[in-house]
């Protein structure tokens, strides 16, 4: 079934993405430390509005939080066209195809029966 192999196929692009991250953490662990015994320890809290600005964790945060709003947002936009596009797709059984070099008129532009 297709929907198996494509499920088979997301997981393991998924787990080389997780394995990839988990190389990454590492290195940067390492580098860390490295870079730890030659940079010298900074203090921004001489900055003016040093102490206004965001941390990173909070930059993070809101980021990703506009990203799942975002993403949520575009997946009920889809799910929606879905919703209206479903009596044309195959196998719906709900859409009759058109005539050939027919055209059919939407409800406003149909003529009334008085004025026939």
């Amino acid at each position: 079934m297709a929907t198996t192999a494509t499920q088979e196929l997301q997981e393991s692009f998924l787990s080389a993405i997780r394995r990839s991250q988990e190389i990454t953490l590492q290195a940067t662990k390492v580098w860390v430390e490295t870079a730890g015994y030659f940079t010298p320890k900074v203090s921004y809290a001489h900055l003016p509005f040093a102490s206004q600005l965001p941390t990173a964790h909070d930059v993070v945060a809101s980021t990703f939080g506009f990203a799942e709003q975002m993403l949520a947002s575009q997946r009920r936009f889809a799910d929606d066209v879905l919703k209206v596009t479903s009596p044309l797709m195959p196998g719906d059984g709900a859409a009759t195809p058109p005539e050939a070099g027919s055209r059919r008129l939407s409800k406003a532009a149909e003529p009334r029966p008085d004025e026939a």
